[in-house]
């Protein structure tokens, strides 16, 4: 309820755009708009008819409706789906050059105040500009709550007034790409599907419609349109799908493609909604994908993400490999698109690793802060060390901090602590994160009441087994601090548990491949024990207990132990994935074991896969545990 009443804010702010219609086309406009409101795909049930109010010679216009239509809102945000339309005018015809010179300047805007001063200095307009002038307010107005930052100011600004009337009157002279595109720039600045530009617009599309004439791009941007006026099911929306899956997909193009996929996209291809037609176009793709550019790669795999599109995997693979080549070359909300829809699909390539590796320390001190943040989580995902990208981002944020959220300066962190990397300018770079105290805050009685919840739901065990984990570490490492302390009901007992763990789980082969080995060399299975859990909640692969003169004690001997031996038996995904580095957690693990009394001793799996048999196993582990003296023969 909070979401729609604050998708429905901007509405009741809403000035109404002035303009009066032809006589004799009014009748007929309303009697096509009733009809359609009246019908099962409209989300409310009273008919709204536009009246003017005499506040001006022009009148503004006001609508009569019910307040829950209010309330619950009837259009729904959204990204940009569409390219510019062509260079047919609107009320006056420009050179392509004057378009481009125009486009160009109002890309280059960075505010709503900007692009209304843009439309001021431009008496004369094609279509496709005056269309991308909606768009473009809308990309600089939308806001964190899919709604409109200043509502009141932006449509009540006289110039967007006029270009509003401008294209309800010459809506019918539009080509078919710039009247959808115009009709989708109403939905994303929720102008009232009841004023007059947005009824003339529909109207005029309906009318197209009906001739069948519409290209791919023209239905899958009305399409959008009418999903966000009207929900999925609309029966324009339904005349427009069946035209569009009447089509050969097999002679698309990638702007075609990336039209369906976008639609498809923002609702209308939820819950396996015209899954055929999206295994159609992934098959297109499929041909097309080493010509896409980096907007096509980019909106495609958000597509695809989105949609949760589980067979789409070949095309995501695909996808990647030509991402490698446009890594320099994406935007930032391009790139960051790319990441998180490979990190869904649980893909990587070592190519692309190599390019981000070149691209990003180029614009850590300049990009997008999520966009940084987004490059972190994408390395600490696949366990990537990565010590020009993690010191140029680290060295970037020292200059930058204020640019990034509390969010996302914990990504970043996460991720140097996943991959155990210290960069070099470690110093500064906590002293910027860290407020002080941070440690006593953590453990007071206030922040754990709040991790509990008003209603004392309990905290998720991963949360209480890293409270336990940064207790421990207080503890071990710093026995001068003298702040509250963690209590026992928040402590865990063992690390190691089902799910996310704050230790790797042992990988059974190899666990196997070494306790067969120490078998042989210590004479039998008593001698050492396995899985051992330890007071301080860490699990020991193996451990092996000496009395004072450095002989193998049983297993399960309490008494005359004078030395712990921890055999940590270190596979593949306990180290980086591109380096012979532990993660951080098996990192504090071994230190706090060692802080503990333990004799730490790593079995690397690196090493261990070059032994040929178990004779060199055995001679193997005798060096590691026993580095000092001589094995006998049993």
């Amino acid at each position: 309820m909070m979401a729609l009443f604050m998708m429905a804010r901007p509405l009741a702010l809403r000035l109404h755009f002035l303009s009066h219609l032809d006589d004799q086309i009014l009748p007929s406009l309303k009697a096509c708009v009733v009809k359609r409101l009246s019908s099962p795909g409209l989300r409310t049930s009273t008919v709204c008819v536009p009246t003017c109010s005499s506040l001006s010679p022009r009148g503004v216009c006001t609508t009569k409706r019910d307040p829950m239509f209010l309330v619950a809102g009837s259009v729904r945000p959204y990204q940009e789906l569409l390219p510019s339309g062509s260079g047919l005018s609107l009320l006056h015809h420009l050179t392509s050059d004057e378009d481009h010179t125009f486009m160009k300047r109002l890309t280059s805007c960075t505010s709503s105040q900007q692009v209304l001063r843009l439309l001021r200095s431009y008496p004369l307009l094609s279509g496709a500009a005056a269309a991308s002038i909606l768009h473009r307010l809308a990309d600089l107005e939308h806001d964190s709550a899919c709604g409109l930052w200043k509502p009141e100011t932006l449509l009540s600004d006289v110039g967007l007034n006029k270009l509003c009337q401008t294209l309800e009157h010459d809506s019918a002279r539009l080509q078919d790409e710039v009247l959808v595109r115009a009709l989708l720039g109403c939905t994303r600045l929720y102008l009232d599907p009841q004023s007059r530009l947005v009824l003339r617009l529909v109207f005029e599309s309906q009318k197209r419609l009906n001739l069948e004439r519409l290209s791919v791009e023209a239905l899958c941007g009305l399409s959008r349109a009418l999903f966000a006026l009207e929900g999925p099911n609309s029966g324009m929306i339904k005349q427009a799908m069946s035209q569009l899956q009447n089509k050969d997909t097999a002679q698309w193009n990638t702007a075609e493609l990336v039209a369906v996929y976008s639609m498809l996209a923002t609702g209308l291809g939820e819950d396996g909604c015209y899954l055929e037609l999206l295994n159609e176009i992934n098959a297109q793709a499929l041909q097309l994908v080493q010509q896409m550019g980096p907007g096509a790669i980019s909106e495609i795999l958000g597509a695809l993400f989105k949609l949760r599109h589980k067979e789409a995997l070949p095309l995501v693979i695909a996808l990647c490999k030509q991402a490698v080549h446009h890594v320099q070359n994406f935007a930032d909300p391009e790139l960051i698109v790319v990441l998180s829809a490979l990190m869904h699909y649980g893909h990587s390539d070592h190519f692309l690793v190599e390019a981000l590796e070149r691209h990003v320390p180029k614009v850590a001190f300049t990009a997008h802060a999520e966009t940084v943040t987004k490059v972190m989580q994408f390395f600490r995902r696949w366990r990537i060390l990565s010590p020009p990208v993690f010191n140029t981002v680290a060295e970037s944020f020292v200059y930058r901090a204020e640019e990034y959220s509390t969010w996302q300066v914990s990504q970043q962190i996460a991720a140097l602590g996943v991959l155990g990397y210290l960069p070099p300018d470690a110093g500064r770079l906590f002293q910027k994160r860290y407020p002080l105290n941070f440690v006593s805050k953590v453990f007071s009685p206030y922040f754990m009441q709040q991790l509990q919840g008003e209603e004392g739901s309990g905290i998720d065990h991963r949360v209480l087994a890293q409270l336990t984990q940064l207790y421990m570490t207080v503890k071990l490492e710093c026995p001068f601090y003298d702040g509250p302390r963690l209590s026992p009901k928040f402590q865990v007992k063992s690390f190691l548990a089902s799910g996310q763990s704050l230790e790797t789980p042992v990988e059974p082969h190899f666990y196997n491949a070494v306790k067969s080995a120490l078998v042989d060399l210590l004479g039998a299975k008593s001698y050492f024990a396995s899985r051992v859990l330890t007071p301080c909640c860490y699990t020991l692969d193996i451990e092996i207990k000496l009395d004072e003169e450095g002989y193998v004690l049983p297993a399960s001997h309490t008494n005359e132990v004078h030395k712990r031996i921890a055999l940590c038996i270190d596979g593949s995904k306990r180290f980086a994935a591109n380096a012979e580095k532990l993660l951080g957690q098996e990192a504090i693990k071994q230190r706090h074991l060692r802080i503990l009394g333990y004799e730490v001793v790593q079995i690397s799996y690196y090493e261990f896969e070059k032994l040929k048999d178990k004779k060199e196993v055995v001679e193997y582990l005798h060096k590691k545990i026993f580095p000092h003296s001589y094995r006998l023969g049993w």
